[in-house]
């Protein structure tokens, strides 16, 4: 059934099953919500360690080698993702709402609140949510199959989405620092490092280790691990919007403001499309790279987005209000960036 509504409407199902999966966190948020030893919410983090675990086992460095040297292309897509992004939105921010304040962001880990104040919160929420979007790394596997598509620059892509995903462990946590800490109903930068390390970065680390032994059943597997990677973060998507549906953070949520949310995030996309669009031209980039610097340097990760927002709180059920800007955003850059890798292949 998802399939034929997605093949409709154009979209991905996997897009369709992450907005379902909040549909059912606000019809269903009790079975989510829970924190107990043995819950959905527990299930989840353990889920995390495998997701990267895998990642790890199917990182080919073979394959990543081929592009190690295209210093300047990786340095236009890694400058793209944890410089322009968030320099960007920090300014986008200035200019429209002011930086939120300490005291704003330690309202939003307060729950008893009026309707005022809460709509207030809401809107500081959103705007963290943009940030943490523009703070996160570049997505891995939809990168390098768009950059296939078009038929840019594969062993590039390879080589950037993945050194992306490992920096981001670093450079998400430095820049969320700026808002979100321990006095600000975060947690504090060392232990969200030490957190990251130990669910994200070790895992994978064990998965290169394992890639020559055991490389061949990630690639045999590949299709049924995809699916587990996906039910994983279908399961902290559900939840992360339980915790927040219990405790009503969407309540000065209305459908303007989502409608608005989108927009903003389209129009972001575009603006650094654009730039690095600007850059590659300037640099005399050929049409391989320059497909690659624009599809790597554009994307977001939603895999890191989820589990960096489980870390980084302290808090779960600010959680959902935090990565919706990330689903947002995911939804529409695959979308757009399907229709333009397509246009790219028949040229």
């Amino acid at each position: 059934m998802m399939k034929k509504i997605s093949r409709l409407l154009g979209l991905d199902p996997f897009v369709l099953l992450l907005f379902f999966s909040i549909f059912l966190a606000w019809i269903f948020p009790k079975p989510g919500s829970s924190t107990d030893t043995v819950s959905l919410y527990s299930v989840s983090h353990y889920g995390i360690s495998l997701i990267f675990f895998f990642y790890g086992l199917r990182l080919n460095w073979i394959k990543i080698r081929e592009g190690l040297f295209n210093l300047k292309l990786h340095l236009v897509v890694l400058g793209a993702t944890f410089l322009l992004f968030p320099l960007l939105v920090l300014l986008i921010m200035f200019y429209f709402h002011g930086i939120p304040t300490a005291r704003e962001i330690m309202d939003l880990d307060r729950m008893g609140m009026v309707a005022t104040s809460h709509l207030q919160t809401v809107g500081t929420g959103l705007w963290l949510g943009i940030f943490f979007l523009a703070a996160l790394p570049s997505t891995v596997s939809s990168s390098v199959v768009m950059v296939n598509i078009a038929k840019g620059n594969v062993p590039g892509a390879i080589f950037d989405a993945s050194i992306s995903s490992l920096l981001g462990v670093f450079f998400t946590p430095l820049w969320m620092g700026i808002f979100i800490t321990s006095e600000t109903g975060g947690q504090g930068l060392s232990q969200v490092l030490a957190s990251l390390t130990f669910q994200v970065l070790v895992p994978v680390l064990l998965g290169i280790a394992l890639h020559r032994p055991f490389g061949w059943f990630s690639e045999k597997y590949d299709s049924l691990l995809k699916k587990f990677d996906q039910t994983i973060i279908l399961l902290i998507v559900y939840t992360s919007f339980c915790h927040s549906f219990e405790e009503e953070m969407f309540s000065g949520l209305s459908m303007r403001l989502l409608i608005l949310l989108s927009a903003g995030m389209i129009a972001l996309f575009f603006i650094v499309y654009y730039i690095i669009d600007f850059v590659v031209y300037f640099l005399k980039f050929n049409r391989e790279d320059r497909i690659t610097a624009l599809f790597c340097g554009s994307k977001k990760s939603l895999v890191h987005g989820t589990v960096m927002s489980m870390v980084i709180l302290g808090n779960p059920k600010l959680a959902g209000i935090l990565i919706l800007p990330t689903m947002i955003y995911h939804a529409l850059q695959l979308l757009i960036v399907s229709m333009i890798a397509n246009k790219m292949r028949k040229e």
